[in-house]
Order: C-alpha cells, then structure tokens, then sequence
C-alpha cells in the first residue's frame, strides 16, 4: 500500500487489509486531532503487515481440532487441567453456534499469544514497539529511503538495505508482549463508538479482550524483560562479533539482521565453516542460529534449509578426509574418494561464483538483481541434490572394498530420479576402473594383479600345479559386485584359469587364436575393448559379447592342446578298452595266462610275475597295435590283502597317469575305475568258470555214461549250470551293452559337444556315475550289489563242488574199467578173470560208493540249487522294486519264461517301483546325469 488515501478507496472494506488499516488508524488516533505524517503511518501499517505475515501467514496446523488439542495439552502441561476442562467446554459450546466462521484462526491467535515464553521453539517477531512514533525526531524515517519489499515465497520478508533502530529492528518474543500489552491500552483509550467506525470497533474489542488475557501476566512479562536485557548485555560480552551484527534499542529490542550478513554466513556454511551468526553444535551434529538473535520464522527456515548443503558438504568431506592416504582402501577405495574429490572441485567452481556474485555493489541488489538468499536456494537445489546422493553414498560405502563398494554404489543407480541415477552411474564407471583392468589383464594374461584383495576371483598360491584346475583359483563371492551375474563371473574365472593351465601345466606359449583382434595395442591409452567392457552399463550386451568371444577362444584352444598334444581322447578309448574290459581278446587271454597264479593265495603272488604274463598278453593279441603311450601307462596292481584272499580277488589293472591328463583322470577318477574294474573283473570271472564247468560237464559226460547211478546228479549239476549260464550272460549283456555301451556313446557325444575342460570334466563324471550306478555299486544298491556277490561266491562253490563230484566219479570210473581189464588180461591169458577176493573188493567198493557219495553229491547238489533260487529270487525282487528302468528290464530278462516267478509270490505283484520315492541323484531314463 503506497499511500494512505488512494489506496483503502481501492479495497473491499471488509477485507484483512482494511481492517487492519482502519485497526492502526485507530490506534494511532489518524481520527483524532492528533496529526501524525502519512510517511511514519506507512511506516507502521507496514510493519504491522510484515508482523501478521511473518507470524501467522503460515501456520503449520490448519485443523482447528489439532489446535483445540494443543492448547488443552499446553494446559495440562502447565498443571492447569481445570482450565484445561474449561476450555474445552467453552470450545464445544462455540462449535454449535454460527457466529464465528474462523475459528481456527482466532484459536491459533490465542495459542500463538498465550505461548510459553521459555520454550524452546520459540521464535522473534519482527517490528519495533509502537509507542515510540510519539518521539517522530528520532524516527527520521524519510531521510533513511529505506526499501523494504514483501515476497510471497513462504510468507517472509526479503530485507535488502541496512536497517536502523527506527524502521527494522527486532525484538524476542517477551519485547512483543510488552508491545501488544501496550496496543491494547492505547486501543481503549482511543476508541471511538461511532456508528461509522462500528466494524472497527468489533475488531478492536476483540483485540482487546485478547490483550486482556495477556495483562493477566504481567509479573511473568516483568521477568522476561529483565532476562531478555540481561541476555543481550551477556551476549554482547562473550561475542564481541555478535554485537557488531546487532545493537540494541533503549528499551532492549535488537535491530533485524540483515540479508547480506546473513548471505556472507550462508556462503561460509557451504564451505563447512562456522559464520558470525550460524554456528554448528557439534552435539547434535547441525548448523543452528542463537533463538535470540532477531531472525524471522521464515528466515530461519531458509537459512536452515540452505543449510543444509554445507551439512551435507561438512560429512563428505570429514570422509574424505578420514580416508587420504589410507593403502587399506585399496585401488576401487581410492578411485571412489578421487571420484568424490572431482565433485567435490565441482562444487567449490560453484561456491567461487556465488562468492563473487555477493561481493558485487550493492546497486545490483538495489535493482533487484543482486543476490538473495531465495534466488540462493533456487541456484543450488541442483547441488543440494548432487551433495545428497554423494552424503549418501558415502555414508553407505564406510567399511567397504573392491566388489563389495561396487555392488554399493551400483544400488543407487535403481532409482527413478534421472538426475542421481546419471551421476551415481559417473561415478560408478570412474571407481570401477581398477576392476576393468584387473579383468583385462586377467582375461588376456592370465595374471591376477591384485594387491589388496578386491576383485572377486581368489588365487590361493600354496596349491600345486597338479590341483591348479579346481583349487587354485575360486569365486571370492563378497567381492562379487551384483551387477556381474554368476554365469559371467564363472566364464571370467575359467578363461583366467584355462590360460595358466595352458601356460603353467600344459607349457604351452603360443598365443591363443582370436585375442589379438579384440586385446588393446596400447594399454596407456582408451581401446575399443575399454569402450565395450564398461561393467557398469548392463543396459547393452557388449560386456556379454566381449566376455563370450574371449572365453570361446580361450576354451577351445585348450582344448585343442589336449586332445592334440596330450591326447586326451586316446587316453578315454585306453581306460574304456583296459579297466574297462572292452579288449576282449585280451582280457581272455589274461585270464588263460593268470590262472595258475590267481588261483593261489594273495601273499603269495608277485608283481614281477604278472607284470611278465601282462606283457605277453598284450604282445599274444591286438593290444600290441594300440599307441605305445598307452601301453606304457598299463600296469598291474594289488589291492589290500585281506584274510583268505586269493589272487582273482586282489588282482586288478592300473593306468598311470600325469601331466595335463591327470586333470581329468584325478585320483578319485582312478579309484572309481579301479571299483568298475574290480566288479567286471568279478564278473568277468563267473563266467570264465561257468565255461570251465561246462567243458568239464562235455568232457566227462560220455564217460559217466558207464556209471548210471551218477546220472541224476549229473543231470541236476548240468541244469544249475545252465541257470547259472543263463544268469551270468544276462548279466555280462546287461553290463557290457546296456551300461558302457550305451554310456561310452553318450561321453563321446558330450565331448565332441563340449566347449570347455568343465564340459568335459562334467561328462566324464557323468559317464563313470551312470556306470556306478546301473553296476549296481552306488549307495542305493548296495544291498543289490551284496545279494549279487553272493551269487558270484556261489558259483564259485558249485564250480568247486561239482570238481570234487565229477572227480570221485571219475575215480570210481577208473577203478571198475581197471577192474575189466585185468579180468580181459587173466582171461586172454587162460586164467579165470576174476576171484572171489576181487569180486568181493569190487562190490564191497560199490556200496561204499553208493553209500557214502552219492547220497553226499545229491544233498550237496540239491543245497546249491535251493540256495541259488533263493538268493536269484531275492534279487530279482529287488531289481523288480529299483527307480532305475534299465534295472527293472533286467529283472524281465532274467525271468523272461516267468520260471522264478512261479516258485515266488513277490514277483507275481505289479512292479512297485511307482510307490517308491524316486531320488534326486538316481537317473530315471537312459542318459541323465547322477551324482556319485
């Protein structure tokens, strides 16, 4: 409002503004015959406006039942819980009358007048007291030409020239009581009760009945006057900087601070220094400003919110400099604070041009283009966010290094903010430069440069060359950043990992096909491979592609050094053809060869002995073409000797390997072949014995043909032979063409697929798991594999039963033929053929034979076959009820005429493998893969 007279022509008369004009005309009896000039009457109507704004333009509740419920707990807090009650009551009675419409305003009047001096919240009010207008030689006010500009930008006011005394100064809260105390009494003693002035009146009496309840504590005014004075003179004392800032009246109210010094501490605090005005508390870790220098509400509130970078700026750099020069923080540590470093060099460009727009003539602010502290707080909302996501990064990455302080810096770039997501993804590609090298040089080199422990592959250097494959090198999972997904992190581990097995255990120097194309030229400067690995920008699959490419050729030229140079493949074809009894004309021959040897005790055999008859096994059949290399690493070997061991049970074939090969051929690799071997050996055995039997039975059956009392034994002895025949071909059909043939196809099929030595690894695994398993010597057979040894020691049993039979027999054959011919001798000679003595021995030889053999050689013979039937039923029920398919056709192969099935009910039942619990690790159908 310019003037006095145009202005309230211009305006609703029942509008704030009118009446508060009318209000202060009233008061400073404008009406009256007292004059008083127009200029100090703008003065104070706009110093009553700045004292409304400042104060109730904003309020932070605009409920009226909050501020009912404010003032009823100000009340009980006080100890006054009657007025409390009151107060409530006379508050439910004027919500049911219609007489005042705003409520909440003239409420949140009498809690803002009725206020706690002493409490902690409390703020200043702008305005100097009014009853020094009567002294209008020292208000001086028109040759002051002071500017004062109201601004709408939370309800404040914007000072911009040097206050004095008379036109901004400022008081605590206690210096506005004694004012309005003193409003309302020169309001009644110059009121009017004209019908003109009737509307201003109303609002004068309404002011008035609220000075009335502030007169009622007076003697609490009267302390806070003597406190404030005192307070002043203390502060005066202890801060000679503070008193420069701000003088005091001679009725103890400060003059206003002004926005320019308030401006120079702003920029002080975003330098993380302390102002004349703005201190930082270190207990509480903030910038505060003393409540009783004379600051506004809103002032404070935008210097508070300004504040706010230089607190944000003061923890960033109590971080940084916490952490120069500290070697534990390691190479992704130290970039991550140079990164910080460089915004932070950002930041103080920033600080230097606000500096200098401050420092410019006060002309500028004079015209409205000077610096402000609003046009401060919209200049730095964009660095206040920056300092905000730096304050929070680095809050996040204490205690962090290498992956582990990527993964952290990674998880703000998750956000929706466009701003922070492209500056937290800046700094993420800076500190992230250390990991690029590293996988560089670890992907081209094989050379793990890694000094403080921060990237995620680990090389243990106590692990020898021989183990390099599977325990040198592992995942170091904390240091894993979490955008690098395992599957990556395992293909950067083996393509490190394949170049020193090829360079370290394969010795091999020639490059690898395919790396000089995508390795940089020059490492000093920015390559194409550089531009691509970018392991922060997961939004393209370049990393992907690079990663692929490097590990394709990596991987295959390993391979090709195995298969090529040490021969891997040929190595497999030895092991299947040897251990694996797949050289059939040289197994047999062995058995011929070491019959004699093996059928005695253990402790008595000698390796220099089987070592001979291996050798000439190998040079009597088609062994002797295979490669001399393989040939070389064939041996033979005996397991632990047990107690009544015989050679066939501790005899078995070894295969020497070293070098590269012994990566795949490991000990624990070995020692399941040795199981396979020692189980078809066994095998291998029964029918190498059911055949000697059956060429005894051919052999001597003609000649028991003399003997017709032995005729059911043989017969009996020939039909368990042929069960056993029967059995024992299954068996070797099953285990040679449905196991290790079929087996052998599919490890051949996986290795000519594989792409790397895991690959291969895997399907070697594989292939000896699915043998174990369908041999029946996995754990969840074994007590199949039991009932099946027990059948093979049976054989063994009959094999020496029907021996010891077939030898009698023939012993009584030989006798009575011998008997024949001396009777034929002594008749041919003229003599009788035999006496009484002889007829007498032959018969008296007869009966015992009758007597003691026979009968002993049927219940021999009748005990195996009842014990073979029942051990055979017992184990084809148990391959009947097995999760393996493969084993419960066998079960059908064995009994195919349904001959057992007959004699026992528990084969006559549906197969009741469907009830079972089918294992993880078992395979269900031909060629899935098993754990061992």
């Amino acid at each position: 409002m310019a003037s006095t007279g145009g202005s309230t022509n211009k305006i609703d008369p029942n509008s704030p503004t009118s009446l508060l004009f009318l209000l202060c005309r009233q008061i400073l009896g404008k009406s009256g015959k007292k004059s008083i000039p127009e200029d100090v009457f703008d003065q104070q109507y706009q110093y009553a406006l700045r004292l409304i704004g400042s104060r109730f333009a904003s309020p932070t509740v605009t409920d009226e039942f909050q501020v009912s419920q404010r003032i009823k707990r100000s009340l009980a807090r006080q100890g006054r819980e009657t007025d409390a009650a009151i107060f409530s009551e006379l508050h439910s009675k004027l919500q049911s009358l219609d007489i005042l419409k705003n409520r909440f305003g003239i409420l949140y009047l009498l809690q803002t007048l009725a206020r706690d001096p002493k409490a902690k919240d409390q703020t200043q009010y702008f305005g100097g007291t009014l009853d020094t207008l009567n002294n209008t030689t020292r208000l001086n006010i028109s040759s002051r030409n002071n500017t004062t500009s109201s601004s709408g930008y939370g309800g404040s006011i914007n000072t911009t020239s040097d206050p004095t005394p008379d036109q901004t100064s400022f008081a605590p809260r206690s210096g506005l009581k004694n004012e309005a105390a003193d409003i309302g009494i020169r309001f009644r003693a110059n009121k009017t009760a004209t019908s003109k002035d009737r509307d201003t009146a109303d609002l004068a009496a309404l002011v008035s009945r609220s000075m009335v309840v502030r007169q009622s504590m007076s003697h609490t005014l009267e302390m806070e006057s003597s406190y404030r004075d005192q307070k002043v003179k203390q502060e005066e004392v202890v801060n000679p900087l503070l008193s420069k800032c701000f003088a005091a009246n001679a009725d103890g109210t400060l003059y206003e601070v002004t926005e320019k010094l308030l401006l120079r501490d702003v920029l002080y605090v975003f330098q993380g220094i302390e102002g004349r005005i703005i201190r930082f508390d270190a207990t509480t870790e903030s910038y505060k400003i003393n409540k009783d220098i004379g600051i506004s509400l809103p002032i404070r509130d935008l210097v508070g919110k300004l504040a706010e970078l230089g607190w944000l700026f003061r923890r960033v750099q109590k971080f940084l400099s916490a952490r120069t020069g500290d070697k534990a923080l390691g190479l992704v540590g130290q970039s991550f604070c140079a990164a910080i470093q460089k915004e932070l060099t950002e930041y103080y460009r920033l600080v230097a041009v606000l500096e200098g727009q401050d420092n410019q003539e006060d002309g500028n602010m004079a015209s409205g283009s000077g610096l402000t502290l609003r046009r401060l707080m919209i200049w730095t909302y964009d660095p206040l966010l920056r300092m905000k996501a730096l304050a929070t990064l680095v809050d996040v990455c204490k205690g962090k290094k290498g992956g582990s302080l990527l993964s952290a810096i990674y998880s703000h770039t998750q956000t929706g903010d466009p701003f922070i997501a492209k500056l937290v993804r800046h700094i993420l590609h800076v500190v992230s430069h250390p990991i690029r090298s590293i996988i560089e040089r670890w992907i081209f080199e094989g050379e793990l440069q890694d000094n403080y422990n921060e990237f995620f592959v680990a090389a243990d250097p106590a692990v020898r060359n021989e183990k390099l494959w599977y325990d040198k090198y592992s995942i170091r999972k904390q240091m894993l950043p979490s955008f690098i997904p395992n599957e990556l992190a395992t293909k950067i581990l083996n393509i490190g990992k394949s170049i020193n097995f090829i360079r370290v255990v394969c010795e091999d120097r020639s490059p690898i096909f395919g790396h000089s194309a995508i390795k940089p030229s020059d490492p000093d400067e920015d390559s194409e491979f550089d531009e691509r690995l970018r392991v922060d920008d997961l939004s393209s699959s370049a990393l992907l592609d690079v990663i692929n490419l490097v590990y394709e050729n990596t991987s295959k030229h390993l391979l090709d050094v195995l298969f090529r140079q040490y021969k891997l493949l040929d190595h497999l074809k030895a092991m299947r053809r040897y251990l694996l009894l797949g050289q059939g004309d040289f197994i047999r021959h062995l058995m011929d060869l070491l019959e004699p040897d093996l059928v005695r005790p253990a402790h008595s055999l000698y390796m220099h002995n089987l070592t001979g008859l291996l050798e000439a096994a190998i040079r009597a059949t088609n062994a002797q073409f295979d490669d001399p290399e393989s040939l070389k690493r064939l041996d033979c070997r005996l397991l632990e000797i047990s107690p009544g061991d015989c050679g066939w049970d501790v005899f078995s074939l070894d295969y020497h390997v070293d070098g590269p090969i012994s990566t795949v051929f490991t000990p624990e690799v070995i020692l399941h072949y040795l199981r396979i071997f020692n189980f078809l050996w066994r095998a291998k055995r029964m029918e190498y014995c059911l055949t000697g039997i059956w060429k005894n039975q051919m052999s001597s059956s003609r000649f028991l043909q003399k003997l017709p009392e032995v005729s059911p034994i043989v017969h009996a002895s020939q039909c368990l032979e042929a069960e056993m025949v029967h059995f024992i071909h299954q068996m070797q059909y099953f285990i040679t063409f449905e196991v290790l043939e079929c087996c052998w196809e599919e490890l051949l099929v996986k290795i000519n697929e594989a792409k790397d030595l895991d690959h291969v690894i895997e399907a070697h695994d594989t292939f000896l798991t699915q043998v174990m398993t369908r041999a029946l010597m996995d754990n969840e057979s074994r007590a199949m594999l039991t009932q099946l040894r027990a059948i093979f020691d049976l054989i063994i049993q009959f094999q020496s039963t029907q021996e010891n039979m077939y030898a009698s027999a023939m012993a009584e054959l030989e006798a009575r033929q011998a008997l024949e011919k001396k009777a034929e001798q002594k008749t041919a000679e003229g003599d009788w053929g035999l006496t009484e003595e002889d007829s007498m021995a032959d018969i008296k030889r007869q009966a015992e034979f009758k007597k003691t053999f026979l009968p002993s050689a049927k219940a021999q013979i009748r005990v195996l076959n009842q014990s073979y039937h029942d051990m055979l039923q017992q184990f084809l029920v148990m391959l009947n009820s097995h999760s393996d398919v493969s084993l419960r056709f066998l079960c059908f192969r064995l009994d195919f005429n349904e001959h057992y099935k007959k004699m026992e009910p528990k084969l006559r039942s549906p197969m009741k493998y469907s009830f079972r619990k089918k294992r993880a690790d078992v395979p269900i159908f031909r060629g899935e893969t098993t754990k061992f």
